[in-house]
């Protein structure tokens, strides 16, 4: 009885030892996929004055008359109007 009991403590303790690896490799997995997302977040500028004109990199605004600096780009899920070539 005793051999017994032992043998199914051993067999319930590797079992949850396993599971606890599997899980902790699941969730360092899923650390790593999410450093990868913010990294590849791009940054786009646009014009205070011509929310249309959308740019990847900082400069002056192509509207004739305008010239207006370029500024980041507020909020990561906001809408991007049609891209203007610069």
């Amino acid at each position: 009885m005793k051999k017994t009991m032992l043998m199914a403590l051993a067999m319930l303790f590797t079992a949850v030892t396993v599971t606890i690896s599997i899980s902790k490799a699941d969730g360092i997995k899923s650390l790593s996929d999410t450093a990868k997302k913010v990294k590849t977040a791009k940054v786009l500028y646009t014009c205070p004055m011509h929310p249309d004109v959308i740019s990847d990199k900082p400069g002056k605004c192509p509207k004739p008359g305008c010239g207006m600096t370029l500024v980041k780009k507020a909020g990561k899920n906001q809408k991007t109007p049609g891209k203007m070539k610069m």
